[in-house]
């Protein structure tokens, strides 16, 4: 069964840095975009980063552009996102996604997206 695994959430303090990390458990998803998630208390999920298969291209949130960086190791068939200067209203549930047609076009729709992790928490105190 095609499985997305998310890891490296946690605590940590305002301006403190997590890593969060995305392994998919089949190579096939060497050739998916990725992307990440996020969904706090009360709210809807919302669009966090993308980034393409090859990984030449990526994009994030206004809110997090500077601080947040999406990388991936199609080797290691894994994503990661470096998150620096955490704050508070980052606090979410971070969900993983892969899916095979998406594009800049509809990278920020969930429905685009065939896969989905199972989320990992983020929490940053102020």
């Amino acid at each position: 069964q095609v499985q997305l695994v998310e890891s490296g959430g946690g605590l940590v303090q305002a301006g403190g840095s997590l890593r969060l990390s995305c392994a998919a458990s089949d190579r096939t998803f060497s050739s998916y975009a990725r992307a990440w998630f996020r969904q706090a208390p009360g709210k809807e999920r919302d669009f966090v980063s993308w980034i393409s298969w090859s990984g030449d291209n990526t994009y994030y949130r206004d809110s997090v552009k500077g601080r947040f960086t999406l990388s991936r190791d199609n080797a290691k068939n894994t994503v990661y996102l470096q998150m620096n200067s955490l704050k508070p209203e980052d606090t979410a549930v971070y969900y993983c996604a892969a899916g095979r047609r998406v594009t800049i076009a509809n990278m920020r729709s969930r429905t685009g997206y065939d896969y989905w992790g199972q989320g990992t928490q983020v929490t940053v105190s102020s």
